[in-house]
């Protein structure tokens, strides 16, 4: 079960170091729209400042010129 999200989170990451300088509420939907078409259900993905992450491993973007993240948590179901 882990090992398709590390796919999905990879690909996010990949996607968006590749673009753009993004607003985050862009690359959110963005990073949402993979998410839900990868088939998974329960997650939560929120919007931080750089220094309110506090596991790097979550974080699947970065927007508004580098200065927030946002982070993905698959829930338990």
């Amino acid at each position: 079960m882990i090992r398709p999200l590390l796919v999905v989170a990879t690909s996010l990451l990949a996607t968006a170091a590749l673009a753009a300088p993004k607003p985050c509420d862009e690359l959110k939907a963005e990073i949402e729209a993979k998410i839900q078409a990868s088939g998974v259900t329960s997650y939560t993905l929120e919007i931080v400042p750089n220094g309110e992450v506090s596991d790097p491993n979550m974080v699947v973007g970065s927007c508004d010129n580098q200065t927030q993240k946002i982070i993905y948590q698959k829930n338990d179901q």
